[in-house]
C-alpha cells in the first residue's frame, strides 16, 4: 500500500480543479507537519507517501526556479516553505519510501500550449524534483490535460530522463512503463488480475477498462496494476466531506491488494497542514481490523504434503513446508513435467475459516492460471473456491466452513507453479458488516463460491494423498 497525499491551493479555496489564478496567498497552512503524514502512513502499513508537488493549478509545493507560482509566493514560512522537502525528510526519518505527481496539465504555466517550449519547462521542473530530494521510490503521472488547446506530451521522453536521473524508480501511467493504473478509481481490480501486459494495447489517457484490469496472462512486459482511491468523496480536503468506515476501507483492500494490485490510497491533509482527526481514526481502525484478521493463522503449525516436489521428497529447498512462511523468497516447487498440482494441508485439528491468503515468488515470474481449493468433509473432498491468478498476493473470501484438512489444486499454469505462502484465517468482520462475498462474472470468472464435492480425482482419502 501507498499514501496519497493531495495537498495545494485547492484545500484552501474548495475546489478539486484549480484554475491556476488562485492567489498564492491563500496556501496559508497554520499547522503543517510532514511529519504526522508520513507517521499516519508509517503506522498504518503503506510502505511510501506520494505527494501531489504539482497539481493542475500549477502551484509548486517547492520553491521551483522555473515558476513564479510556489510556495515562495505563499505567506507560509515567509515564502521559505517547501512541502517536498519536508515530507522526503520525514519519509525518510520513518523508513518510508517518497512518491512525487508531477501534473503534466499546468493551467497557470503561460507556455503551455507550445509543445516544445512546455515539454522542456516540463522536464527543468521533473529535473528539479529528482535531483534536489534523495532516492525517489515512484513517479506518478496520468496524461491529464485541458480542452481549449493542443498539447502533445513527450512522455518517452520524459520516461528517459526520469530513470536517468533516478536509476531504481518506478513510473506509474496508464500504460506504465512500470505500473499501470488499474482502470478505476473505485478500488476494484481484475479478478483475474495479471502482471505480463502489453503496453502496446493502451496509451496514456486512451485505456481499454478491461485489459487494464485483467491484464494478460500473454503479455510480454511486466507491468503490474495499481489502483488510486480516496478515503473521502474527493482528492482534496473539503470541510463538508466524511471519510469512508474502515470496514469500507478493508472492503477495498480485499478487491486491490488481494487481487494482486497495489493500492494507493488518498488521505488529503486539512486547511491547517493536518490529516483530520477523524481520518486518522478510521485508518488506526483500518489498521486494528486488519491485525485481528491477520494474526492468527490458523495454517501457522500445519504439516504440509504435495503432491510431488522438485528433486525428491527430502529436497527442503523446495519442500511444501517453505508454504507456511510468510516469504515470497521460500517456496515449493513441484517436479517438471507434471500436469495438476496438489498440496495438502492437515492444519491439526477442526478449526472454522472464512479466508485464504496465496502467494507466489513473483521473483520467478506469475505462473498460476487456475486453481481450487477442497476440504475434507464427510471423508469426502468438497470444493469450496474456484480461482483465477494468485501473484504477489491473493486473498480470497468465502462463506464460513469448518475442516481440519484443506488441498490447494493447481489446475493450470504458464509454468511450473510455485507457491511461496499460504495462509488460512477468520475474518469476523466481513460477514458482520454483511460485505458480500466474491461472484464470478460471465466474462471474468474467478472465484466460484460453492460447496460441492470435488473433481473425482481428487476424492482420495487423507492416508492416500
Amino acid at each position: 500500500m501507498a499514501l496519497f497525499i493531495h495537498f495545494g491551493p485547492n484545500t484552501f479555496t474548495d475546489s478539486e480543479w484549480g484554475s491556476g489564478h488562485a492567489d498564492p496567498a491563500v496556501f496559508a497552512p497554520s499547522a503543517l507537519d510532514a511529519g504526522q503524514w508520513a507517521r499516519v502512513a508509517a503506522e498504518g502499513g503503506f510502505g511510501r507517501v506520494v505527494l501531489t508537488a504539482k497539481h493542475h493549478d500549477g502551484f509548486c509545493l517547492w520553491p521551483s526556479a522555473l515558476t513564479d507560482y510556489s510556495v515562495a509566493a505563499s505567506p507560509w514560512r515567509g515564502g521559505a516553505g517547501d512541502v517536498v522537502g519536508e515530507l522526503s525528510a520525514a519519509a525518510r526519518a520513518e523508513g518510508i519510501g517518497l512518491g512525487l505527481y508531477l501534473s503534466p496539465w499546468d493551467r497557470h504555466e503561460p507556455v503551455y500550449g507550445d509543445t516544445v517550449a512546455y515539454n522542456e519547462h516540463y522536464m527543468g521542473q521533473m529535473t528539479e524534483l529528482l535531483t534536489r530530494y534523495g532516492d525517489v521510490e515512484e513517479v506518478w503521472l496520468d496524461g491529464a490535460k485541458g480542452d481549449d488547446m493542443y498539447m502533445d506530451y513527450m512522455f518517452d521522453a520524459w520516461f528517459a530522463l526520469i530513470h536517468q536521473l533516478q536509476r531504481r524508480v518506478v513510473i506509474f501511467s496508464d500504460a506504465g512503463p512500470d505500473t499501470r493504473w488499474v482502470g478505476d478509481e473505485a478500488g476494484i481490480a481484475g479478478r483475474t488480475c495479471w502482471s505480463p501486459f502489453n503496453k502496446t494495447v493502451v496509451t496514456i489517457g486512451h485505456i481499454i477498462p478491461e485489459y487494464s484490469q485483467s491484464g494478460d496472462q500473454f503479455g510480454e512486459e511486466w507491468v503490474p496494476a495499481e489502483c488510486d482511491v480516496s478515503i473521502r468523496p474527493g482528492w482534496f480536503w473539503h470541510a463538508s466531506e466524511k471519510p469512508k468506515s474502515a470496514v469500507t476501507l478493508l472492503d477495498i483492500y480485499y478487491k486491490l491488494v488481494g487481487r494482486n494490485c497495489l493500492l494507493i490510497l488518498n488521505v488529503p491533509p486539512n486547511s491547517s497542514g493536518l490529516i483530520s482527526d477523524e481520518d486518522m481514526q478510521v485508518l488506526q481502525e483500518f489498521t486494528e481490523i486488519r491485525q485481528t484478521i491477520f494474526s492468527h493463522n490458523f495454517a501457522a503449525n500445519a504439516t504440509v504434503t504435495a503432491s510431488s516436489v522438485r528433486g525428491g521428497l527430502e529436497n527442503l529447498q523446495f519442500a511444501p513446508s517453505n508454504a507456511l512462511r510468510d516469504s515470497i523468497y521460500s517456496y515449493w516447487a513441484p517436479q517438471e513435467g507434471q500436469t495438476s498440482w496438489e498440496m495438502l494441508f492437515d492444519l491439526g485439528r477442526s478449526t472454522s475459516f472464512n479466508l485464504l491468503q496465496l502467494q507466489e515468488p513473483i521473483q520467478m515470474g506469475q505462473r498460476v492460471i487456475e486453481f481450487h481449493v477442497d476440504v475434507l468433509l464427510g471423508g469426502l473432498w468438497q470444493t469450496i473456491l474456484e480461482g483465477t491468478t494468485i501473484g504477489y498476493k491473493r486473498l480470497l473470501r468465502f462463506p464460513a466452513v469448518e475442516a481440519r484438512y484443506l488441498k490447494l489444486c493447481v489446475d493450470s499454469a504458464r509454468a511450473d507453479p510455485l507457491i511461496a505462502f499460504v495462509g488460512v484465517f477468520m475474518d469476523p468482520f466481513s460477514d458482520a458488516y454483511g460485505l458480500d462475498h466474491e461472484k464470478p462474472s460471465h466474462t471474468n470468472s474467478s472465484e466460484v463460491i460453492m460447496l460441492r464435492r470435488g473433481h473425482a480425482a481428487a476424492n482420495r482419502s487423507t492416508a492416500a494423498m
